[in-house]
């Protein structure tokens, strides 16, 4: 047994010099019985886009304090100690900086144990102790409430997670041991492995308080009120039922079952690459027995092998990215120059043109006005609009006030000239340069003569689109991601002639609207479908020559995509997947691959066969058919496809950025990272192909100098 007492933590103190240390004051508060409560509030002096974060000089702190709280609660001062965070924050985890830092697999295991001596010390106090969860709570900050004796959470806690496993790491500080013993198996393996593998899915209180995490629920209004009532009844005796929580009999039948099926899940899913996954899995099993002392050694272990990984590295560049650059984008105008926008124009009121108009009409809160070619469309349109808003509702997402006025900002018609006080218009019509000159060319005749026009084309010329405009200087791209709502990326094209005025609004816009914005340059494809379209590429050359489309799906696995290549042009739609296909072979002969008959199999109501998983299985039989007589008997390996993606890709990143398509291949990452949901332990494309060597085989250099590596291999 660890006795965590006897660690010198002075090596990882040294490297908390710039730490922005979260504080812990205690009050003392006499509760109605008269009994007196320890109330720790965590507090960093930042506001709240700030969090409380858990570093190595405030794990420190808080330990000195819990220290003194056992004194006093040895010599008979207080009956209870509780810990809370400032307004809206408990703590949002370990402070990823300082982890960053570690120089040794020693240091990287002096973390863990710091976090076990510290926050594992709320259950040794020799009182009762409470979590009185007030606000967001991750990693970390959810683990000192796993620790605590019993928990309470506010019911508008912006979320609660155990989100490691997404950054390469493990919950390192009691989660992988105390969660499934709390919860159950099931339960701990959705929160701690599935969640942060569906893109870091966060739960919600109500969620959280279901699952068997917290003992207590509370509206915000009285929230620590009733929270320190709750505490003084359970002072009192009042019994606490935790039903999730697992018997003997779930741990000898139900736990290995669950870990097997788990495992099996992750192996179809994600491939053996990932490693934090396994790591986690491989806690969650051995938490089924054992002391919690040994399992908080564990944890220490799993902990130091991962934060000195290569994984855990990629993951830190990718979450600085998405943390910093991605919320000041380079080569942003100042936002002075940006025309304020009070009224939206969206032309179309097909399926994607009325997504746009439900998020423009819920983030900025302005009137949009959606039109097409004829009454029955701009309708249908509308109602659709409408019955999302009413699922909002439904799902309390909105109350009927908001929903109300949500409905009476939308407003359909065939009339153009009701354009006339738009400032900002955008397209989502056919995905064709005619089309969409088209109408452009109709719209410009009506709108102010500095409004804004965007298009979202995903691959074609925006300079070309607006070659036939009388103000081309307003035209700017502005590329959503599917599902509007859901995805993070709006890739920002600028062509030759956007002014600045332009590129401005377009930047003030996409952040109004929640999203992350990428400055590109206006070449085919831009960033992310220029790369995708290189995977969708390989993985139809590899079919046609004779790989069954089963074994292509597994070949890409390493990547670690959240799916195969043909997962996703099932999903972007064939006919969309052709025409990519075709739009960057005609720009970059010789460079992509397309293939006449992946028209023919656009043209079929179903292409594959899926398992219940999403996963592609195979051809449907009408596929077969039209495939027939077009398929080569000469199947690639595994090991070959993955190396022509991996050299492809790199070869198009190597030229995008020659072309100054992006300012720095960090752009490249972000966009790939928020548009295509590459996963953070590859860092993107740009570290991981420098890992695999496939920057030196492609132009005898790499991506970044010295390459991104965990300090184990340094």
């Amino acid at each position: 047994m660890t006795d965590y007492e006897k660690i010198d933590f002075s090596s990882i103190l040294a490297l908390a010099g710039d730490e922005v240390v979260t504080h812990s004051p205690v009050r003392d508060i006499r509760l109605p019985s008269g009994k007196v409560l320890a109330l720790i509030t965590l507090d960093n002096g930042r506001d709240h886009t700030r969090p409380n974060t858990l570093g190595p000089a405030t794990l420190t702190e808080l330990g000195e304090t819990l220290s003194g709280l056992k004194a006093r609660a040895g010599a008979g001062e207080i009956q209870a100690v509780a810990i809370t965070g400032k307004q809206y924050i408990l703590a949002a985890g370990a402070d990823l900086s300082d982890i960053s830092k570690v120089q040794s697999k020693e240091q990287a295991k002096l973390i863990a144990q710091l976090g076990h001596k510290v926050i594992g010390s709320l259950s040794e106090l020799g009182v009762p102790s409470f979590a009185f969860v007030n606000g967001l709570a991750l990693g970390g900050g959810l683990e000192i409430a796993l620790n605590s004796t019993y928990r309470t959470v506010d019911a508008s806690a912006a979320a609660v997670a155990l989100p490691e496993v997404f950054l390469g790491i493990i919950p390192g500080w009691g989660g992988a041991y105390l969660l499934p013993n709390l919860i159950g198996i099931e339960n701990a393996l959705e929160v701690v492995i599935s969640n942060p593998l569906k893109q870091n899915r966060m739960l919600k209180p109500q969620q959280a308080f279901d699952l068997g995490i917290f003992d207590a629920i509370f509206p915000a209004a009285n929230y620590l009120e009733n929270s320190l009532a709750w505490a003084d009844a359970v002072l009192g005796g009042k019994k606490v039922e935790r039903k999730n929580e697992p018997g003997k009999l779930e741990r000898l039948t139900k736990w290995p079952i669950a870990i097997k099926m788990a495992r099996g899940m992750l192996e179809s899913k994600i491939g053996t690459v990932p490693k934090s996954p396994y790591a986690a899995l491989e806690l969650l099993d051995k938490a089924k027995s054992g002391t919690r002392a040994e399992g908080f050694a564990r944890e220490d272990e799993a902990l130091s092998e991962l934060v000195t990984g290569d994984q855990f590295a990629a993951s830190m560049y990718a979450f600085d990215l998405v943390q910093k650059r991605a919320k000041r984008p380079v080569g942003a105008p100042d936002k002075a120059l940006a025309k304020k926008v009070t009224k939206v124009g969206i032309i179309g009121a097909g399926l994607m043109a009325s997504q746009f108009a439900l998020l423009f009409v819920r983030k900025l809160r302005v009137p949009v006005l959606i039109t097409d070619i004829d009454q029955a469309r701009v309708d249908k349109g509308v109602a659709y609009i409408n019955d999302e808003i009413g699922k909002l509702e439904a799902k309390g997402r909105l109350d009927a006030d908001g929903a109300n006025q949500l409905r009476g900002l939308i407003h359909g018609t065939v009339d153009k000239s009701e354009y006339a006080d738009c400032e900002f218009v955008i397209e989502a019509v056919f995905e064709e340069v005619g089309v969409k000159q088209q109408v452009f060319g109709e719209i410009e005749k009506y709108i102010a003569e500095d409004a804004i026009l965007a298009t979202n084309t995903s691959s074609l010329s925006v300079e070309e689109i607006g070659a036939k405009l009388a103000h081309p200087e307003r035209l700017v791209g502005f590329h959503f991601f599917n599902p509007v709502a859901v995805m993070p990326l709006i890739e920002i094209v600028k062509t030759p002639g956007t002014n600045e005025h332009t590129l401005s609004t377009a930047f003030v816009v996409a952040k109004g609207l929640g999203k992350n914005a990428v400055l590109t340059a206006d070449a085919p494809g831009f960033v992310v479908n220029r790369l995708l379209a290189k995977v969708m590429g390989e993985a139809a050359r590899a079919v046609y020559e004779g790989t069954p489309v089963a074994d292509v799906e597994k070949a890409f696995s390493p990547l670690g995509l959240p799916m195969g290549p043909f997962q996703l042009i099932d999903l972007v739609g064939w006919k969309v997947a052709a025409h990519v296909q075709d739009t960057m072979v005609r720009h970059f002969p010789g460079r992509f691959y397309a293939n006449e008959n992946f028209h023919a199999l656009a043209e079929l109501e179903q292409v594959v066969d899926k398992d219940k998983g999403g996963r592609v299985t195979g051809w449907t039989k009408a596929a077969e058919k039209a495939l027939k007589g077009h398929l080569g008997s000469t199947p690639a390996s595994a090991e070959t496809i993955l190396q022509r993606v991996q050299d492809g890709l790199t070869q198009e990143i190597k030229l995008m950025l020659d072309e100054d398509v992006v300012p720095e291949v960090e752009d490249i990452d972000l966009c790939l990272i928020l548009g295509a949901g590459w996963p953070f332990i590859d860092g993107g494309a740009s570290v991981y192909l420098d890992r695999e060597g496939a920057s030196e085989r492609v132009f005898d250099g790499t991506f970044h100098s010295p390459p991104i590596r965990g300090i184990a291999h340094v």
